[in-house]
């Protein structure tokens, strides 16, 4: 059924279901739904309660969420002046016509040649080169990290790249497979590196328990402040 709660500052809408369940669950996902469930003995008053107390988790969420989608709908037009980020630094782009395609980067300018000023080629191109960077940069950061690992028999995993809006990364233990958000490749360095670190340590503990936790710090004592950064230069995303 749904149900909505009134908030200081917002109205949420959310979706409730009594369920055969032991707690009070929230789901937010990434279409900025929400699902709220409880078993049939919960009071319908303590469900309030909780969504109260978790107030600012879930505000947070929805806005992350928004934010996200916002940040993969930007259409671009490849022009001069245009900001690209790469590794946590913006890079403007500097379109001009030449013999042959290519880009390439100075740190400060994104340099695109190409044959025909045309949108489609001109998108394609900055798409490939993207593609390639973050298959480099990640990949190698992938197999620095694996030095940490290797000693526990773990096999180096299939590192796989696609869109995804809700999350950074994902790990799929059994079939030894990690999966990185191509927009990954725009933050930090020091970010990209924890959330590699964050999927790595899924070989070793499936879950988020506190052994997890632990693990992260072993691996990464500073791993708090960078995911805080991630937070801040990016949008949030969720970690799986």
């Amino acid at each position: 059924m749904e149900r909505t709660i009134v908030f200081p500052d917002r109205v949420l809408n959310y979706q409730y279901e009594i369920k055969d369940v032991k707690n009070i669950n929230i789901r937010i996902r990434p279409d900025m739904s929400v699902y709220v469930s409880s078993n049939i003995h919960t009071d319908f008053s303590q469900v309030e309660k909780v969504l109260l107390e978790k107030k600012e988790y879930i505000c947070k969420a929805l806005d992350n969420y928004a934010e996200m989608h916002k940040y993969a709908s930007v259409e671009r037009d490849y022009i001069n002046g245009e900001s690209f980020r790469l590794l946590g630094k913006d890079l403007r782009l500097k379109v001009t016509v030449g013999d042959k395609n290519f880009v390439d980067t100075d740190g400060l300018y994104l340099f695109l040649s190409v044959k025909k000023d045309e949108y489609d080629v001109k998108k394609r191109l900055i798409e490939q080169w993207y593609q390639k960077t973050c298959c480099e940069e990640i990949g190698n950061i992938c197999r620095e990290m694996y030095r940490f690992f290797e000693k526990y028999s773990i096999d180096f995993p299939v590192i796989r790249y696609r869109s995804m809006i809700s999350r950074w990364g994902s790990c799929q233990p059994k079939r030894k497979v990690l999966t990185f958000n191509r927009r990954l490749i725009e933050m930090p360095k020091i970010c990209i590196e924890y959330v590699v670190l964050h999927e790595f340590v899924h070989f070793l503990q499936a879950d988020h328990s506190k052994r997890f936790y632990a693990l992260m710090t072993m691996f990464m004592p500073d791993w708090e402040s960078r995911a805080q950064l991630l937070e801040k230069e990016g949008v949030q995303g969720i970690l799986c």
